[in-house]
C-alpha cells in the first residue's frame, strides 16, 4: 500500500524547527560519506521548467517540481506544483506520494537558516528579504530561529507584496518588519540578506558588499536564473550547498562562466562546514555567500520525517497502486 499525503496533511506533521534539525543532519550524513551525492535534472518547456531531484538516505526520494512563473497570472494556479515519491530501499516499494510545495518551502528556508547558523555573524540582528513570495515569508520565519533578528526589511519589485509581508509578518512576530526604503539602504543596514526571486539579471552588485555581510542566494535553481553579479562571488567567501550543482546552475555557474572564479576558489560545501572540514565564519568582517541551489538531500530528509510521522499518527490515505 502507498500512503498519500496532501499539503494539509504535511502542515500538521512538520514544524520549521524540526525541518532545520532534519536538514542539518542530512548535510552532516552526506559530509561524513553516509549518503550518496544527490542527483538533479532540469527539463525546460516554453512556459516553465520541470526540476527533478533524487537522493537516497534511509529511503529513496524523488521530487518532481513544475516551476511555471506565469501560472498565477494566466491560470490562477501556483507558480510551483509537484509531487515527492518515497521508496523503500530494501524492496523498491513505493511507500508514499506527497505534495511537494510545502516541503520545498520548508526545506529551502531550513537550509538557509542552517547555513546562517554557521556563516552569519552571531550578533546578526538585521536582515533583508529580497523577493516577498512564499520563500521570502519562510525565510523570515526561519532566520530568527538561529540568529537574534530584531529588524527585517522587505524588498520586492511589486511593492504591494513587500507591504503585505511587512504588515502581516510584523503583526505575527516580535520582529520590526519594514518595507525597504530602497534596496541599497536596506542591504547597507543588514547583517543578513536572503535573495529568493526569479531574477535573470543581477539584483545585488559589488557596491552592496560591506564587512560582515552574509548573503543566502536562493533563487538561482537553473542556469538561466541569476541574482548576484559574478564579482560578488570573486570578492567573497563562497559556500555551496552542492558544489557540482552550484557550478552548473547556481550563482557560481555565472561567475565561472565569466572567468572570475573557478571551482577551486569555493571555500567548501555546507556539509564540509557542518562536519568541521572547513571553517565557517572566521572573522566578523568577512563577507560570505551561500549558493543555495536546492538539493534532494533536503527533500529526502523532510519527506522521510513526514512519512514517519504520518505512519505513527495514522494520517493520510492509502491506495494500492498495483494489484
Amino acid at each position: 500500500m502507498t500512503l498519500i499525503l496532501t499539503r494539509a496533511d504535511l502542515a500538521g506533521l512538520l514544524t520549521l524547527p524540526d525541518c532545520l534539525s532534519a536538514v542539518e543532519e542530512a548535510f552532516r550524513r552526506y559530509g561524513e560519506g553516509r549518503t550518496e551525492a544527490p542527483q538533479s535534472l532540469g527539463l525546460h518547456t516554453p512556459m516553465g521548467t520541470f526540476h527533478i531531484k533524487a537522493a537516497v538516505s534511509d529511503v529513496m526520494v524523488t521530487k518532481i517540481n513544475a516551476n511555471f512563473p506565469a501560472n498565477p497570472r494566466l491560470h490562477g494556479l501556483p507558480t510551483v506544483q509537484g509531487v515527492i515519491a518515497v521508496f523503500d530501499i530494501q524492496r523498491g516499494t513505493p511507500l508514499a506520494l506527497l505534495d511537494s510545495t510545502l516541503i520545498t518551502t520548508l526545506r529551502t528556508s531550513a537550509a538557509t537558516a542552517v547555513a546562517a547558523s554557521y556563516l552569519a555573524r552571531a550578533s546578526a540582528a538585521t536582515m533583508t528579504v529580497i523577493g516577498c513570495g512564499t520563500q521570502g515569508w519562510a525565510s523570515l520565519d526561519a532566520l530568527p530561529l538561529v540568529r537574534p533578528i530584531r529588524t527585517a526589511y522587505a524588498f520586492d519589485v511589486d511593492v504591494s507584496a513587500a507591504e503585505r509581508l511587512a504588515r502581516e509578518m510584523g503583526a505575527q512576530t516580535e520582529i520590526d518588519v519594514r518595507v525597504a526604503p530602497s534596496l541599497d539602504e536596506a542591504v547597507r543596514k543588514s547583517d543578513v540578506v536572503v535573495t529568493c526571486t526569479t531574477a535573470r539579471m543581477p539584483i545585488l552588485e559589488p557596491r552592496h558588499l560591506h564587512p560582515g555581510l552574509f548573503i543566502a542566494a536562493v533563487g538561482a535553481d537553473n542556469p538561466q536564473k541569476q541574482e548576484l553579479a559574478p564579482e560578488l562571488l570573486r570578492d567573497s567567501k563562497v559556500v555551496a550547498d552542492i558544489l557540482e550543482q552550484a557550478a552548473t546552475m547556481g550563482e557560481l555557474h555565472h561567475a565561472i562562466a565569466g572567468g572570475l572564479v573557478t571551482r577551486d576558489d569555493v571555500h567548501g560545501e555546507l556539509a564540509d562546514v557542518i562536519c568541521g572540514r572547513v571553517r565557517g565564519r572566521e572573522r566578523d568582517d568577512e563577507v560570505i555567500i551561500f549558493d543555495s541551489t536546492g538539493t534532494a538531500l533536503q527533500d529526502a530528509a523532510v519527506a522521510a520525517l513526514a512519512y514517519e510521522r504520518a505512519v505513527e499518527r495514522a494520517m493520510g490515505i492509502t491506495v494500492a497502486l498495483t494489484d
